[in-house]
């Protein structure tokens, strides 16, 4: 594999239609339709698009030129629309000498039509069973982030996303045509995206902070949110999550301030409104709706009660009751969770797969949607992302991940979830992890263990699938068997092995406490989502610092043997599997070892940490010394770790790179890290051995 520049990555991502899928060792089985260019595909006015995408993926990944008629014939593929089914779903039918998908509307049939494509894949040839089914979605919508730039959606990304099995797309929104990443003509996307049957949901970075009891606040919620919806009245709908959509509640158990007025100002011990269940949330949502619903009547409202599961749980069950009964409710599927281990307690952040879920705050509050009967989704992170690593495409530990998608099939079965937020800011990549959540969030589905094996066999080859197989049932178990904290998740493990260590002691005019992380002048956040100067994260119901860290280490520690027997055991598979396949593979196990890295960085910082608080009150000068030895062998240790993730980085450009912040762990920000490590060791280390002495010496 060759170094790759900036962006490149975008080319894998927005390649559907793989060339070199077909097998042509392949032979058909008994009984088995023989798609050959005999055959056409038929299609209605209205689906011209899916029989062209069709067409497309028989000329590039099956060698076969198939032409389109409009009219009927065999031996053929036909496409049509036959309402009367749910929205998306479909009939699909395989004979001799015809396919028939008949969706139950447009959508349903562009939908057969990847079904179709899914099967000749695991086939690797145009050959298929005889089958008749009617397929239906589980959840819908399934809403996804751009993976390809942040609120960046060109067609061929459009494409992509429908093919991944989503059906909605997120934008973020901040005004008329204004989003994070500057302006954009909203209609001109909501028209695009149709054509690939996505809904569009913005996304509420909106102005919010005004009582709906103020004189002047139905002019405000028609300026902020109606005008949106006045100029994009085909937009699905609106995301409101309660962080940012602070108000002044005038509920007394929360502080009714978005920040506090000044930095004097003593801190108050209340939540601000964006992390309270405010009992005149209702009013505010109610002011909201209004507004958009003036100019999208059927807009959907979605209410996320994201960052206040640590309120009681009859508070916030009391505000769902409260709520109005046209609107949709969000829950974080994992968040919040705590959990025992054998000397600590942890509690869940958000977004992880650590915990496949559900926690205690989504299960309560999903038994309280479906007895107001309010429709409820989910933030399930299946796109195969989240903040266990911040800068990874996909997060390839598929045991794990079916343990979630087993539990939200369960969810829907039992409190009627219907609709899954699959990313956030940090998109989606195409993946093992979306093929498997594509097969399972549909009815009939097959077991997600059978399933990976056919990719695997499909992606790796026979000789090499086993070994994958166990190798990422080895990851998964790593990633099962701790639980990262906030801090971990604000600091190492959204950096990866760029994050720097800072000695904690202040030593002037070595000062680096205030360090600021490098970003790239296409950062949309800059460094703020970055805590530099590593420090633990106390909150209610978890284990003090002083324990969980020693705790943290020793289960980390030994999650090691997970992860170096999964890295081994994918390496090997790498080099069994046949020559044309091999890249592919290689890339994922490079996503792999580069979160391994990251998880190594994440240890070795919370080694740095104590070593760093000892040293802070050591009394005896050798003792002090001698950390000062400890502190300087793990900077070699974490240096081998950064030279060991710069080829990874290198080779492919979607590795320490993240939608809203850019570049933050490429190969500059790599050797930026190593510069920084060797000046801790030459400089600030050198003068702080000076200090521990009776008689300093200063040059």
């Amino acid at each position: 594999m060759n170094a790759e520049k900036k962006y490149e990555f975008r080319k894998w991502i927005d390649d559907v239609h793989k060339t070199g899928r077909r097998d042509f060792s392949r032979t058909p089985g008994s009984g088995e339709t023989v798609i050959d260019e005999t055959w056409s595909i038929t299609f209605e006015d209205s689906l011209l698009s899916v029989a062209q995408d069709l067409q497309d993926y028989f000329l590039k990944s099956m060698s076969l030129t198939l032409p389109l008629r409009k009219q009927a014939g065999t031996p053929a593929i036909e496409l049509k629309v036959i309402p009367g089914g749910k929205k998306r779903g479909f009939l699909f039918e395989a004979e001799k000498e015809s396919i028939r998908i008949h969706g139950h509307d447009e959508a349903g049939v562009r939908m057969g039509a990847v079904y179709l494509e899914d099967l000749l894949n695991l086939r690797e040839a145009p050959f298929l069973k005889p089958e008749k089914e009617r397929r239906e979605p589980l959840f819908s919508p399934r809403m996804v982030h751009s993976g390809w730039g942040l609120d960046q959606f060109p067609d061929s990304h459009l494409n992509a996303i429908v093919h991944a099995g989503f059906d909605s797309i997120l934008l973020f929104v901040k005004g008329v045509n204004h989003t994070t990443h500057g302006i954009m003509d909203f209609n001109d996307l909501i028209d695009r995206a149709a054509k690939y049957s996505l809904d569009v949901y913005f996304y509420s970075y909106l102005p919010s902070f005004k009582h709906p009891d103020e004189p002047d606040a139905e002019a405000f919620f028609e300026e902020h949110y109606g005008t949106v919806f006045k100029n994009s009245p085909k937009a699905k709908g609106l995301i409101l999550v309660g962080e940012s959509a602070q108000f002044p509640s005038k509920d007394p158990e929360c502080s009714g301030k978005d920040r506090p007025e000044s930095e004097e100002e003593i801190a108050d011990p209340r939540q601000s409104p964006g992390f309270w269940p405010c009992k005149d949330y209702p009013q505010w949502v109610n002011a909201v709706k209004k507004a958009v619903r003036k100019y999208a009547p059927a807009a959907d409202i979605v209410f996320w009660t994201y960052n206040w599961g640590r309120a009681p749980e009859d508070k916030r069950l009391a505000l769902i009751r409260s709520l109005p009964k046209d609107i949709t409710l969000e829950a974080t599927f994992e968040m919040f969770e705590v959990h025992q281990y054998q000397n600590h307690t942890m509690v869940q952040p958000d977004y992880s797969i650590t915990f496949p879920g559900p926690g205690r705050y989504f299960s309560s509050e999903a038994v309280c949607a479906k007895e107001c009967g309010i429709p409820l989704y989910t933030m399930s992170n299946t796109g195969g992302m989240t903040w266990d690593f911040g800068i990874v495409p996909y997060m390839p530990f598929p045991q794990q991940w079916f343990k979630r998608f087993n539990a939200l099939r369960k969810a829907h079965d039992e409190w009627d979830l219907r609709g899954l937020m699959d990313s956030h800011h940090y998109g989606w990549f195409p993946s093992l992890i979306s093929e498997c959540a594509k097969w399972c969030f549909w009815t009939p589905s097959p077991e997600p263990e059978e399933i990976l094996r056919r990719i695997l066999v499909r992606d790796f080859g026979t000789a090499a699938a086993e070994n994958a197989f166990e190798a990422f049932q080895s990851l998964s178990d790593a990633m099962n068997s701790y639980t990262p904290g906030f801090d971990d998740q604000a600091g190492p493990l959204r950096c990866g092995p760029s994050y720097p260590f800072i000695l904690h002691p202040i030593l002037y005019p070595h000062v680096e406490q205030k360090m600021v992380f490098p970003t790239t002048p296409e950062s949309a956040v800059g460094p703020r989502w970055i805590h530099t100067f590593y420090q633990p994260e106390s909150i209610y119901s978890q284990s003090w610092c002083g324990l969980r860290f020693h705790e943290d280490i020793r289960i980390m520690t030994r999650s090691l043997e997970f992860w170096e027997k999964g890295i081994r055991l994918l390496n090997e598979a790498v080099s069994k599997v046949p020559e044309a396949r091999r890249e592919t593979a290689a890339r994922l196990a490079g996503v792999a070892e580069f979160c391994y890295r990251t998880f190594l960085t994440m240890l070795h910082t919370k080694r740095w940490w104590i070593l760093n608080k000892r040293l802070e009150v050591e009394y005896d000068i050798q003792k002090a010394l001698s950390l000062l030895d400890e502190m300087e062998a793990l900077i070699g240790e974490e240096k081998e770790n950064v030279l060991a993730a710069i080829p990874l980085a290198e080779r492919d450009s979607r590795l320490g790179w993240e939608p809203s912040m850019d570049y933050i762990c490429d190969k500059p920000h790599l050797e930026w890290k190593l510069r920084q490590l060797d000046n801790l060791v030459k400089n600030t280390l050198r003068v702080y051995r000076k200090t521990v002495s009776r008689r300093p010496d200063f040059p």
